[in-house]
């Protein structure tokens, strides 16, 4: 058994304008700075063996204000990273569709084949991700982690240990800064906490 704090970075600029990301990047805001430093003192509390990172910059400066203050070295994982978003990245819906309505149309489909022009498909990103994932959790058996990561890594992490198809709408939140604990035993995901944001002032509560 191998429990793992799960954590999406805190807010950018980009959520803030509703600007696609993936691999692309955007500075944390006010905002998302402060809740990763009410993240630190959260996860001060906790003993954990090894953080890791995504090594997208949002992600990244979100584990260093945690390693600030926890005294951990950083694991940094590019397979953490967000799903890459290809030709969409750095743009708003509205633009997408403007610039690119055909292949916006199959993305907002949820066709879990289709491949993001420059990016990668639904499958592509979700095999990537959870490969990771199984292996951090087989290589700390019985080891509290920390992951630092985005939202649709989360997202796919919640589907897989509940059983729910990637093509279903999501109705679940994707909590900045916040907490999200799992386990992984006899192969299988399981969710012991979810979208725990109360180590954050209301203030900074952000989501998506």
């Amino acid at each position: 058994m191998t429990p793992v704090i799960l954590i999406r970075h805190g807010e950018t600029l980009w959520n803030q304008q509703r600007r696609m990301q993936g691999h692309s990047d955007s500075p944390l805001s006010e905002t998302g700075v402060r809740q990763a430093r009410q993240l630190a003192l959260r996860l001060k509390q906790f003993s954990f063996s090894t953080l890791y990172s995504s090594d997208s910059g949002r992600a990244h400066h979100t584990a260093r204000s945690v390693a600030e203050v926890t005294g951990h070295d950083i694991v940094l994982e590019p397979r953490l990273r967000e799903r890459h978003f290809g030709v969409f990245e750095g743009l708003t819906g509205s633009e997408i569709e403007a610039s690119f309505a055909v292949d916006y149309a199959r993305f907002k489909s949820r066709d879990q084949a289709f491949v993001i022009p420059g990016g990668e498909s639904a499958l592509q990103f979700r095999t990537r991700v959870l490969a990771c994932l199984h292996e951090i959790a087989g290589r700390h058996a019985r080891e509290l982690v920390v992951v630092i990561t985005h939202g649709l890594v989360l997202d796919a992490m919640y589907r897989a240990a509940l059983g729910i198809s990637p093509e279903l709408p999501r109705i679940h939140e994707l909590v900045n800064a916040g907490i999200n604990r799992l386990r992984y035993e006899s192969g299988a995901w399981h969710i012991e906490v979810w979208a725990d944001g109360s180590h954050l002032d209301e203030s900074l509560l952000t989501s998506a």
